[in-house]
């Protein structure tokens, strides 16, 4: 069985006292004790493994006994989700992660039935990447997805990388497709609304529309299907 993970962005020295939101989940939700191995990860790619050293109310101490420098998995795959509405675009973020997904980019589709802004649109962005964050330790990530900021259709447009547009009227399979190659750099998958995508959009968004298959799914839940498809292609997994 895996070592549970838990956030800590500066893992330098030889021990670290694990407090806050994370050393509060850590002794208080997961009930961790003197004894047992934990991993620590920054995000960014150091893992650092070792015993908990001692433990109060709120924290844990945890001793450094090894660190790895884990290398970025390529190609990058960015996944560009459109607002949804209720929990679906948490869902979304959370199984992508769970999936691999390096960034992912909230977009503010045309037929979003949801917008973002000010003090609604910043507790929103919040939620999705708090589910990033805790999706990430869920699968005992080191590099953690980085959610940007909210995008319109013209800067999805102008994203770097091999652009795929989702759409159940293609006819080129995302299975199909030749990710052989050092030329394929970075991936961006584009997941419509609830709505789909309005033609004016596909038109200005350019790239290549593909499909996963005969089935039409959710806004939540395509983004993670396409990630696998991916990942398996690329030789990620």
């Amino acid at each position: 069985m895996s070592n549970p993970v838990f956030l800590c962005p500066d893992l330098s020295g030889g021990q670290v006292v694990l407090d806050g939101p994370e050393g509060r989940h850590a002794a208080l939700v997961r009930r961790i004790r003197v004894g047992e191995v934990v991993d620590l990860v920054d995000g960014v790619g150091t893992r650092c493994t070792g015993p908990v050293v001692a433990t109060t109310r709120e924290t844990i101490t945890v001793a450094l006994a090894e660190r790895v420098v884990e290398t970025a998995p390529t190609p990058r795959i960015t996944l560009v989700q459109a607002l949804a509405k209720g929990d679906r675009g948490e869902l979304a973020v959370e199984l992508a992660t769970e999936m691999g997904v390096d960034v992912v980019v909230p977009w503010s589709a045309a037929r979003c039935v949801v917008s973002w802004s000010g003090d609604r649109g910043a507790k929103a962005l919040g939620r999705w990447r708090s589910t990033a964050r805790e999706a990430g330790k869920q699968s005992r990530r080191a590099w953690l997805p980085v959610v940007t900021e909210l995008a319109s259709t013209g800067e999805v447009a102008a994203l770097d990388g091999m652009l795929l547009v989702l759409h159940e009227q293609a006819s080129v399979p995302l299975s199909g497709l030749d990710f052989v190659g050092d030329s394929v750099g970075d991936i961006v998958l584009v997941v419509g609304p609830e709505g789909g995508i309005a033609p004016e959009e596909l038109a200005l968004l350019g790239g290549t529309a593909v499909r996963l298959g005969a089935l039409v799914l959710r806004t939540s839940t395509a983004g993670a299907a396409a990630v696998a498809v991916v990942s398996a292609q690329t030789g990620r997994w």
